[in-house]
């Protein structure tokens, strides 16, 4: 693998595959927004070539310029409308599916041989045992419907034009450029403000991964990963919810209460949350480099870094 495709380029984890390219020598071609705030998350390097495309314009995409290139791999990470209050607009979400299938048509165009894309766990929905790759598919959100949609549909466009296709289902993953709202950064920036936190009892058993070994899972999928493989991203095992907050708690010594047990859980909360990354493991010879602790200490100095 010389040369890579990645749209969502400044995202968690297209940024965790962009660094691992760069580790290995690979050279990027990083797909971002218009005007994105967030270009300066991108690394200056002699191996990344920036291109500002909006998802709605892959149709349009100059493909001329990078003729003479040979791409090998394009990772699809962009997405619209990720944000909990989107998750179940129906309309929102079904444009997406249209943007992955103009990817994959974009990727053959530039000559990759093999089509990446960022699926989710909320495609299987709520599950109470560990979660492989066959594991009964059941999305009860309409962003979990169009990622299967969209993981099924681009893999049958991908055979019918000759790529190789590789779902990655990405489960609960934290670090640096996370988004503010989740449960980890919800944590982390109210407890470095010494600010009260209010949890459920968070008896959830749940997966974490740490993006940088998120990152290096897909890498490894580019590189190693099988045609038609279905892979479930995450650290394969799992801890209470409780000793997650604990451990961030102790990190930061917060003084105040962790907050535990002041919130009620949801109606339909999910109990259960662990990827089996067998296949994975298998396949690529992926396994988690860094510890909850390791992961979480560098993701509190990013974050204070910045307050």
């Amino acid at each position: 693998m010389k040369r890579v495709v990645i749209t969502g380029a400044t995202s968690m984890i297209g940024i965790s595959v962009l660094n691992a390219c760069i580790e290995n020598g690979v050279e990027v071609l990083a797909v971002v927004r218009r005007n994105s705030i967030n270009l300066k998350r991108i690394p200056i390097s002699d191996l990344i070539e920036v291109i500002e495309c909006d998802l709605d314009e892959f149709h349009s995409f100059p493909v001329d310029k990078y003729i003479d290139r040979k791409f090998d791999v394009f990772y699809h990470f962009a997405w619209e409308n990720t944000a909990k209050q989107y998750r179940d607009d129906a309309i929102l979400q079904n444009s997406n599916i249209l943007y992955t299938l103009e990817a994959v048509k974009l990727s053959s165009k530039l000559g990759c041989h093999t089509f990446i894309g960022a699926g989710s766990q909320a495609e299987y929905g709520r599950v109470e045992n560990i979660i492989s790759p066959n594991t009964s598919i059941n999305p009860d959100t309409a962003y979990g419907v169009a990622k299967y949609a969209a993981g099924k549909l681009s893999s049958i466009l991908c055979k019918s034009i000759g790529l190789r296709h590789i779902w990655g289902r990405i489960f609960s993953v934290y670090g640096i450029y996370d988004n503010k709202d989740t449960m980890i950064m919800y944590a982390v920036n109210r407890m470095l403000r010494r600010e009260e936190t209010e949890f459920t009892m968070c008896e959830q058993s749940w997966d974490y991964l740490y993006s940088k070994d998120a990152g290096m899972a897909f890498y490894l999928m580019g590189t190693k990963g099988k045609d038609g493989s279905v892979y479930c991203v995450g650290s394969g095992k799992t801890q209470l919810l409780y000793e997650y907050i604990n451990n961030i708690c102790d990190l930061i010594d917060q003084e105040n209460s962790s907050g535990i047990g002041k919130k009620a859980y949801n109606e339909n909360q999910v109990m259960h949350l662990c990827a089996n990354i067998s296949t994975l493991t298998e396949d690529t010879g992926f396994l988690p480099r860094y510890s909850f602790e390791e992961g979480i200490t560098e993701t509190i100095q990013w974050v204070r870094n910045l307050l």
